[in-house]
């Protein structure tokens, strides 16, 4: 799918297609795209230490590991998809 397609969030049965353009989701249309169920990992600094937070999807930060994996592993633990940020 191409980045920039128009989203159409109304599709008219459990066969249609939907488009977006991820540049203008809003928060509904992202929630309806499963937000509850997809968490990402960046790396940030913590008192001058790499550390790894975890965000939801809709960016709402959620917890702070030092470990990339133990990040993986409490989203997993929750039922979330795990997608990783550099």
């Amino acid at each position: 799918m191409n980045a920039r397609e128009q989203i159409d969030m109304q599709p008219s049965g459990p066969s249609a297609a939907v488009h977006f353009d991820p540049h203008t989701i809003s928060v509904d249309q992202l929630a309806r795209l499963g937000v509850s169920q997809i968490a990402y990992v960046k790396p940030v600094v913590v008192n001058g230490a790499t550390a790894f937070a975890i965000f939801g999807a809709d960016g709402t930060p959620m917890a702070v590991t030092e470990d990339r994996d133990v990040a993986i592993a409490a989203i997993r633990q929750h039922e979330m998809l795990a997608a990783l940020v550099h």
